[in-house]
């Protein structure tokens, strides 16, 4: 199981933010090139990048960050999220070396761009599912739809996506340890290998998940934890290599 850095981006800058509030943002570092230095010193072995301003606007707005991140590391594994909405966005983050495009919002409005997507660009496209209660959130979590987020997830089996990323919007960033149950659920539900996220918070969480890894559980993406030194990074990832 993978340990995967978060990279939130706003404004140019590292930040975190609680339940999604683009209000409510701690800034964590203004190099965002320094921060996947940090995390790569410590064993990542996969970044999670997020536009935060592009989530909300609908189109790249970091996109140079995300560049800048892809050229300065090209063996590792780079995901981004947030404002992908078009093919050519795709494209273009793809050419510029990173490896898997997260699409979310897209995903539950118009399924049948995941399609298009995995058809034009095979084994490179991750789909988001952020949830609450269950039930699919959309536009920055700004929405939460009728939609239950493992009855979508068994659509994207058919298409092809690398995996799903399944976020319970409740637990990010409030330091409440991860909803195990609800990952372990998806996995199972979509036939898909899962990336947990929301609320990753210590070693008991990573012992949990990796105790349900192979249930389908890919990876855990952390943000806060590791940030504010409750979880060590390298540590964590030899744990689960140890483990597996």
């Amino acid at each position: 199981m993978l340990i995967i850095p978060a990279i939130d981006l706003k404004d140019g800058q590292c930040v975190r933010l609680r339940q999604g509030e683009m209000d409510d943002a701690t800034v964590y570092g203004s190099d965002p090139v320094e921060m996947a230095a940090r995390w790569v010193e410590q064993g990542a072995r996969r970044l999670h990048l997020v536009d935060l301003n592009g989530a909300f606007d609908g189109k790249p707005v970091n996109g140079e960050a995300v560049m800048a991140i892809a050229k300065a590391y090209p063996e590792l594994p780079i995901q981004i999220g947030g404002g992908i909405r078009s093919l050519q966005t795709i494209e273009q983050y793809l050419e510029a070396g990173v490896n898997y495009v997260i699409i979310g919002t897209k995903a539950v409005k118009e399924p049948e761009f995941v399609t298009e997507a995995c058809r034009e660009f095979p084994d490179s496209v991750i789909v988001g599912l952020d949830a609450k209660n269950g039930l699919v959130a959309t536009d920055g979590w700004a929405k939460v739809s009728e939609i239950k987020a493992t009855e979508l997830a068994k659509r994207f089996e058919q298409d092809g996506v690398s995996s799903i990323i399944y976020t319970d919007i409740s637990r990010d960033g409030m330091m409440q340890g991860v909803n195990i149950d609800a990952t372990v659920e998806m996995a199972k539900a979509s036939g898909l290998k899962v990336i947990a996220s929301g609320g990753v918070t210590n070693m008991d969480d990573i012992r949990a998940l990796q105790d349900v890894a192979d249930a389908g559980i890919l990876g855990a993406i952390t943000g806060r934890a590791i940030y504010e030194g409750q979880l060590d990074l390298a540590e964590a990832q030899s744990y689960c290599d140890a483990e597996s």
